[in-house]
């Protein structure tokens, strides 16, 4: 079989990339405009058809936000945003909120703060109209503070484009941005395969990506003088400048080796926590002879403190304000070097070997080299296991066939009872045992798909794969009603609640959004053409319509047993919302033949509804609207 490919040549690539698009140069061009034209605000620029929106890294006159340095819940920007701009957004960064995370998504409040003070603003949300309206390519961007309002903004476009089928490309640049957020903010941000459309643009000395590892406190007045001292160069390019001149020497000391400190802690931790901050995304970085790109978030701490720690207190303070000498250097390096060396030995280690020549000095060439190769990707390449795992997909094809067969046998049994109700009313015998073993594997496979997705482990648009998407969704339209039936007949509800709320499997929610965001050239097969199904699907089209038959069962259950008119108007509601859904489901023909099964639990619920219309004049006088049908249909 041949080589993989070495995850440095990947990273080659992705540097060589940078240095030649114009996208590097167009956002950091715009981002040097903006520290002069708009302080504490942000400008846009169109090019090629391509949206680009530059925040100023001056937001705050006055130094850093007091807020900044502490962590606070990724929630709290739903709070603190105005309903009055909301623009119908619904939930700010819903989808990173959205996957049950046990851990806190926390962000920096300071740079959350600035974010939302941006966000309010009619001016913001006007441009954020026109560019959803557009839907073409957005680029935000940002030097310094404005990195970290750049990447805020556009993790809030990605989840607005979350309920849009092919959404238009957000990619984010930053140049010497602060970190704003933790590990779990991290983790969810990978999930969601949005660590590709990060950049980070970081010089080896700067000080300010290396910042928020360190307590705020007991610098603050050595900050404040170096952020005006910044403020004041990024304002005002072209006049002279000498930075030593506002911190003496030894200050200049005490900020470079307290800040080395804390990022030396996090470098030798083996695992960073929940009240940390954590890097996402890809980083790139660079020096006056080239850039190396690394998106493992462990090596990039180390890169971080590597680099750092061979510079010196006068760098880490100067070097904030070298990215347009970077940029430019970068192109060129890029675009001229020679290739030989990477031509005739294509190996991870040399390619190991150049980058390390690139961005070190002598005495940190072997560290950052060890460093590098620690960020090789361990075991094969995602292409490679997307490979292996569509040979397992059709290994486990038996145990899919044996749950079809068993729908078929009870589908034709004299019991009359269907699939759902027969799993659910099951007794000890072979065929069931085999049925039950058979669900629990395929659902230990795709645990293990969707994992390996999340630790990009697979290729980005896995997902969105044709194969992957339909074997998924015709998984879950088999075997998710057999877990729902399990679920009842274990009276977990009892315990948990029901089953839609409480008992559901993450992977199905995520199966759900492959199927949600699927890329079939503007194809519907729910309904195709507007046309409804000639027949009745093989399988239910809704796989938790047997968890919906369940809690309107309990619906009924409730009127046949409650006395207060409130709470039987809410139940009749219920079961009206419940009535029309599935008359609709069956109306279109998106529900089995199982579904009619003389003695199903659908069917029986069925009757009972029956029964209860007809005691209709008992229920009128304790619910209004009940006999001229306002409440029940």
């Amino acid at each position: 079989m041949e080589a993989e490919a070495s995850s440095f040549e990947t990273s080659e690539m992705l540097a060589r990339f940078l240095g030649s698009t114009p996208m590097l140069t167009e956002s950091w061009n715009l981002c040097a405009r903006s520290n002069v034209m708009a302080p504490q605000g942000f400008l846009i620029h169109e090019v090629g058809g391509v949206t680009y929106v530059a925040f100023s890294g001056i937001q705050s006159l006055d130094g850093l936000d007091p807020s900044c340095g502490n962590l606070v819940p990724l929630s709290a920007a739903t709070a603190v945003a105005s309903t009055v701009y909301d623009g119908g957004d619904g939930e700010m960064f819903s989808a990173l909120r959205n996957q049950g995370d046990e851990n806190i998504l926390l962000v920096d409040a300071g740079l959350l703060q600035l974010f939302l003070t941006i966000y309010r603003t009619p001016v913001f949300q006007n441009q954020m109209f026109e560019i959803k309206k557009k839907q073409k390519p957005v680029v935000f961007t940002g030097h310094s503070i404005g990195g970290a309002i750049a990447a805020l903004s556009s993790l809030w476009l990605l989840s607005y484009y979350q309920s849009i089928s092919s959404p238009p490309s957000v990619i984010c640049f930053t140049y010497g941005s602060p970190l704003i957020g933790n590990e779990p903010l991290s983790r969810a941000i990978h999930r969601q395969r949005w660590g590709g459309n990060f950049c980070h643009v970081v010089s080896k000395f700067d000080l300010m990506p290396r910042l928020l590892f360190a307590p705020l406190a007991p610098i603050t007045t050595h900050l404040h003088t170096v952020l005006k001292s910044w403020h004041l160069t990024m304002s005002s390019p072209f006049l002279i400048r000498d930075l030593g001149v506002q911190l003496a020497d030894h200050e200049k000391s005490e900020l470079f080796h307290f800040v080395l400190h804390y990022v030396d802690v996090a470098a030798r931790s083996h695992a960073l926590g929940s009240d940390s901050y954590v890097p996402f995304g890809n980083f790139a970085f660079c020096s006056s002879d080239g850039a190396v790109c690394i998106d493992d978030t462990i090596a990039v701490v180390r890169m971080l403190h590597l680099t750092f720690a061979s510079g010196s207190p006068s760098s880490s303070v100067n070097d904030h304000l070298e990215y347009e000498s970077y940029v430019e250097k970068m192109s060129l390096r890029f675009l001229n070097r020679d290739d030989d060396e990477l031509c005739e030995s294509n190996t991870y280690e040399a390619g190991v070997t150049l980058a390390s020549q690139l961005i070190s000095t002598d005495h940190m060439h072997r560290p950052i080299k060890d460093c590098l190769r620690v960020a090789r990707r361990i075991g094969p390449s995602p292409n490679r296991n997307s490979a292996e795992l569509a040979i397992r997909l059709s290994k486990i094809a038996p145990l899919r066939a044996q749950i079809e067969w068993y729908k078929a046998s009870c589908d034709k049994s004299d019991d009359h009872h269907g699939y759902y109700d027969s799993f659910k009313l099951r007794s000890v015998s072979k065929r069931d045992f085999k049925v039950f073993i058979n669900r629990i594997k395929l659902g230990d496979f795709w645990n293990e798909v969707i994992d390996m997705l999340e630790k990009n482990q697979l290729p980005h648009d896995f997902p969105k794969r044709a194969k992957w998407v339909y074997a998924s969704q015709s998984y879950k339209l088999l075997v998710e009603p057999l877990d729902i039936a399990e679920y009842y007949r274990t009276c977990e509800h009892l315990k948990r609640g029901h089953y839609l709320k409480h008992g559901r499997e993450r992977r199905y929610e995520i199966i759900d959004k492959w199927w949600r965001e699927r890329d079939i050239h503007g194809e519907n097969d729910n309904n195709k053409c507007g046309k409804n199904r000639s027949k009745f699907a093989s399988v239910t089209q809704d796989s938790c319509f047997w968890a919906k038959v369940e809690e309107a069962r309990s619906w009924v259950e409730g009127v046949k047993c409650a006395s207060d008119h409130r709470g039987l108007t809410g139940l009749w509601a219920n079961i009206e919302k419940f009535e029309q859904y599935s008359r609709g489901m069956e109306e279109r023909k998106e529900v089995s033949m199982d579904v009619f099964a003389k003695n199903s639990s659908y069917m029986r619920l069925m009757e009972d509804l029956r029964d209860l219309k007809l005691q209709l004049p008992y229920f009128s006088p304790q619910i209004p609207g009940v006999l001229d049908r306002k409440v029940l249909p």
